[in-house]
């Protein structure tokens, strides 16, 4: 393995077998950070629409749907998917010019201070180390259900080692797996759409009447009032997750300027389609009061799709759940750890984590910071002395106020790369991808998840358990020590906006539009020829 941290050297150093000795293979190795640009535009689009949904968007919503009810459910959702829209269109804005390595961890440096880029990048690392960790926890939990003759840290040894391998191999292998995972789950969740719309209307076979919205009128459409729509806030905040992630892929992309805009179109159909689909079929479908979405003995019973498909006479619909869940676990763990590895990858070569973080091999794979994530997957192993429920609930606080303190730092990070734009003096429509509703959209990112990081605990001060308490306000003073430690420590600066270099960081494609057309190569144009055409 050829393991190497400046990139631009490497082919001097590196073995005569290692792949980017190759032209093309070296001429897509990034030259800025080593990752290689494997990603296509199918890809990246394929990600945002379906990629990295997990598990807990079939079975955590049980826990949301019980706490809140089905109204709860669409209120929640949606707000969430209005705050996730907003993120995506500064990102959509700001990557599509600087598709460089870290994503918004390097634009924060580069357009806010180093010590906000530092804070940024470490909460967000922690989202993705929590997200695998309970997928790990999903995924031991539904192969225990299925045979217990293995304890369920045999399975979590036999999955880390599994996912490990699947890294090395390479990101296109990565994006093909996505791309055909995010089919079957859309295909799944078509299915499931379906048959909500028949079984609600009555007619399934045997059916002897429609349930029409029945559960919306018993147990009632808010269950917990607003106590409840803050739960599920929570919930809602963690399945989203992962909306942003086309801009950390953005790097590993063949054709930034084509597929990142392309990209950041398609969330609109995620969160339509997808979110807002499963809060409205599952709150259609399921009671919110069922007892198995809290003393289910598996994932599958505590899924509000089991339980409708119980309900509608198929007692058996419990594997089948447990099948589709079992591929989104496959889809969620393989992002988890890609997207984890890529953002310690970034700020180990930016100097925000230790240098050895920083390396890759000759296929371009992070090795140490893909091992160094996945070895925080040992946090699912708690489930042995909690149970895998308790364990699910405080990740699920963790990774929730961390995903608003990253997308509120997305939007305000957005907001300056605007202020030094104007302030010398250029115009947004040399902008190849302009942010919907700028500044409003941007200003809505930062107010909205800001109240949402304080808000999400709401339910914990009534009655007050200390415990669940500094679960889920932790995070934030941890980000004002690492923010303010780091700034003190190394004497950082926060940018003026006329001091800000807006020009380094613009990347050329590999392939032209013309030759995603029609297939055959081109002339290579520059990232700034195209953005003439926009003067």
């Amino acid at each position: 393995m050829v393991l190497f941290e400046n990139p631009k050297a490497a082919p001097s150093n590196a073995s005569p077998t290692a792949s980017y000795n190759n032209h093309e293979d070296f001429q897509r190795i990034d030259p800025d950070t080593g990752v290689k640009r494997g990603l296509k535009t199918r890809h990246l689009s394929m990600m945002a629409l379906a990629g990295i949904i997990g598990p807990g968007i079939l079975v955590g919503t049980g826990g949301a749907l019980s706490n809140g009810g089905p109204a709860a459910l669409l209120i929640g959702f949606g707000i969430i998917g209005i705050i996730a829209f907003s993120i995506t269109q500064s990102l959509g804005e700001m990557t599509t010019l600087y598709p460089t390595g870290g994503a918004f961890t390097t634009l924060s440096v580069r357009f806010v201070d180093k010590a906000f880029g530092f804070a940024v990048g470490w909460q967000y690392w922690l989202v993705w180390a929590c997200v695998l960790a309970n997928e790990y926890n999903v995924i031991s939990s539904l192969m225990v259900f299925w045979s217990d003759r293995v304890p369920s840290w045999g399975y979590f040894l036999i999955f880390w080692f599994t996912f490990a391998g699947f890294q090395m191999i390479g990101v296109e292998s990565f994006g093909e797996a996505e791309f055909w995972l995010a089919l079957v789950k859309i295909a799944g969740l078509c299915a499931y759409f379906v048959f909500s719309i028949v079984y609600a209307s009555g007619g399934l076979i045997g059916q002897q009447e429609a349930i029409g919205f029945r559960y919306w009128h018993d147990p009632g459409a808010l269950t917990n009032g607003f106590r409840g729509v803050a739960q599920v806030f929570v919930f809602a905040s963690t399945f989203y997750a992962g909306v942003e992630a086309v801009a950390v892929a953005a790097t590993e992309t063949r054709n930034p300027s084509v597929a990142v805009p392309l990209a950041i179109r398609q969330v609109i159909w995620r969160i339509l389609f997808v979110y807002m689909g499963v809060a409205f079929f599952f709150g259609l479908t399921c009671p919110a009061d069922a007892d198995d979405l809290i003393n289910g003995s598996s994932r599958a019973l505590k899924s509000p799709m089991t339980i409708a498909i119980q309900n509608a006479g198929w007692e058996g619909g419990v594997h089948l759940i447990n099948a589709f869940i079992f591929v989104t676990v496959l889809s969620a763990a393989n992002s988890s750890i890609y997207i984890g590895s890529r953002t310690l990858l970034f700020m180990a070569q930016e100097g925000m984590a230790p240098r050895f973080l920083g390396k890759t091999n000759g296929r371009g794979v992070p090795v140490p910071a893909m091992l160094f994530t996945n070895l925080f997957g040992c946090l699912s192993l708690m489930n042995l002395s909690t149970g895998g429920g308790t364990a699910y609930g405080y990740i699920i606080n963790l990774s929730g106020v961390s995903t608003f303190l990253v997308w509120a730092a997305i939007s305000f990070t957005h907001i300056r790369f605007r202020q030094a734009w104007s302030a010398q003096g250029r115009s947004p429509n040399e902008l190849p991808f302009k942010s919907f509703l700028y500044p409003w959209n941007a200003y809505f990112g930062v107010s909205a998840n800001v109240f949402l990081a304080f808000v999400q605990g709401w339910t914990t001060f009534s009655p007050f358990d200390a415990g669940t308490f500094v679960d889920a306000y932790v995070l934030l003073p941890l980000f004002v020590i690492m923010f303010v430690g780091y700034k003190f420590w190394f004497k950082t600066r926060w940018w003026r906006s006329p001091e800000i270099d807006l020009d380094a960081g613009m990347r050329e494609d590999l392939d032209t539009k013309d030759e995603l057309a029609q297939g055959e190569p081109q002339v290579k144009q520059s990232f700034g020829k195209r953005l003439l055409r926009h003067f």
